[in-house]
């Protein structure tokens, strides 16, 4: 997985509103598109069923789509919305101590690295509860460009009430990413025949970004590392559109980070080492030299995606 999570690790460009409608908006149509290539799919097995319906190969087929005890293995990909949200930068009493309210933040999903998933989901008994293991991968990157209110001080010094937070901060983002970690019950809700399965869904787990942020007027060095910063959830909806031993799927997700992610002002490099070293400084007691930054992100998220059926078995008649 942290080989996954260094891929593309470039510079990213603010993205005007315009922009980022169109690409949610596109989100939604290879949603469509991905919907109706599935429908079509499912006619053709069907034709294919009613050919060899004397051999009684058609009711086998339809039972092999019906949910059931399975392990189903996935990946994905999306597009978000990120509520605009306020930040602090700094420690407690620090000579850095800022408020910035409010950030805006966009997602860039289809620009390197791009917005991706994975998940392992197990269903049990006949299939209409189950657990899910789900990582996402999504970007908050600020927009520096927008106006802001500010308060506190950066090296001792006063803030102005207004400003452009570029003249402040150089660079704000969780683009490698805004990494979510999400234990989540599922439970599916009545078929809509054979292959249309719907359901629901809620979890918790972890925020693992990778935090990068400088600030503009201060010779402290940047903080650029992945690091666990806080609890985090998601509630979800979505259909499952069902094959003989795949699924194609589409869902809703709502989310949530608490973000309190330390300012280590080191340059990281993989996913578990960072971690390794922030678990060590943690147990020895020291306290991150450029605080923490604080936030809570909370998102719109569409997904579409395809999974894998393994060690299905056929429902109980």
């Amino acid at each position: 997985m942290t080989g996954i999570l260094t891929i593309g690790w470039g510079e990213t460009q603010p993205a005007s509103r315009t922009r980022r409608t169109f690409e949610t908006l596109s989100t939604l149509a290879a949603a469509a598109l991905l919907t109706v290539s599935t429908a079509a799919t499912i006619m053709e097995q069907s034709a294919l069923s009613n050919e060899d319906a004397a051999g009684g190969s058609a009711t086998s087929g339809a039972a092999a789509t019906l949910p059931t005890k399975e392990t189903m293995i996935g990946a994905y990909t999306g597009a978000p919305y990120h509520y605009p949200s306020t930040v602090r930068i700094g420690k407690d009493g620090g000579p850095t101590d800022l408020t910035i309210d409010p950030v805006e933040w966009y997602g860039d999903p289809f620009h390197n690295p791009i917005y991706y998933g994975a998940r392992v989901a197990r269903w049990f008994g006949t299939g209409r509860a189950g657990m899910m293991v789900d990582f996402i991968h999504s970007k908050a990157m600020a927009e520096l460009d927008k106006e802001a209110s500010f308060s506190g001080t950066v090296n001792g010094e006063a803030l102005p009430p207004r400003a452009r937070i570029r003249d402040v901060v150089a660079k704000m983002e969780f683009s490698h990413g805004h990494n979510m970690l999400l234990f989540t019950g599922l439970m599916r809700l009545p078929s809509l025949g054979a292959h249309i399965s719907p359901y629901v869904g809620a979890g918790a787990g972890v925020l693992l970004p990778h935090a990068e942020v400088t600030l503009k007027s201060d010779n402290t060095p940047r903080t650029y590392e992945y690091n666990y910063a806080g609890p985090a959830g998601q509630a979800l909806a979505g259909v499952e559109i069902r094959l003989s031993r795949m699924s194609f799927f589409v869902e809703y997700k709502y989310t949530y980070g608490a973000y309190d992610a330390p300012l280590s002002q080191l340059n990281g490099s993989w996913l578990f080492l960072d971690l390794w070293r922030q678990f060590k400084r943690w147990t020895n007691g020291e306290e991150p030299p450029g605080g923490h930054v604080t936030t809570d992100i909370v998102s719109h998220q569409v997904v579409g995606g395809l999974a894998v059926r393994i060690a299905a078995r056929p429902a109980a008649p």
